[in-house]
């Protein structure tokens, strides 16, 4: 599924483009029971954020650090600063209700930190990421049957046919 603008996602008028652009889509289409979800924006894609970091990396020859063990340990580091920012928090609301402008700028940098050293990751480690992400959701699917898993957060593996 693509995502959308959130102009899409929360109709047309500025008020509501305004919310979706702030990942607020409050109020639920006369047709649905549940508000409408969160949605990105379609451009970069993720081909676009590879180049845009193979670019940033050759500009400083910085390929000779930049090997999957290295990439990971940055990754994982970065997936701590992101913890860091939600440890003493408590139970967080969706969409961040209780978070400054400055936290949730934090996280964005941070987020966009984890996601520039994944896709550089499966970029070395040659992993198409959208086409492995169509497997795994296909896996996902046989694994967790809708009719079985219905509100459940059990694993895969306790359920019994």
């Amino acid at each position: 599924m693509m995502a959308t603008n959130g102009k899409d996602a929360c109709g047309v008028n500025e008020e509501a483009h305004t919310a979706a652009v702030n990942g607020d889509c409050a109020e639920a289409s006369p047709q649905s029971k549940r508000p409408q979800r969160f949605t990105f924006s379609s451009e970069p894609s993720i081909e676009d954020i590879r180049r845009m970091q193979a670019d940033f990396t050759d500009e400083r020859d910085w390929n000779q650090f930049h090997q999957p063990r290295n990439l990971l340990l940055a990754m994982v580091g970065e997936v701590g600063e992101v913890a860091e920012l939600f440890q003493w928090k408590g139970e967080v609301a969706e969409g961040l209700t209780d978070w400054t402008e400055t936290e949730r700028e934090q996280l964005a940098h941070e987020l966009s930190d984890v996601l520039i050293y994944l896709v550089e990751l499966a970029e070395k480690c040659r992993v198409d990421l959208p086409q492995a992400v169509l497997r795994k959701m296909a896996l996902n699917r046989l694994k967790y049957p809708a009719s079985k898993v219905q509100g459940s957060a059990k694993k895969y593996t306790e359920y019994k046919d």
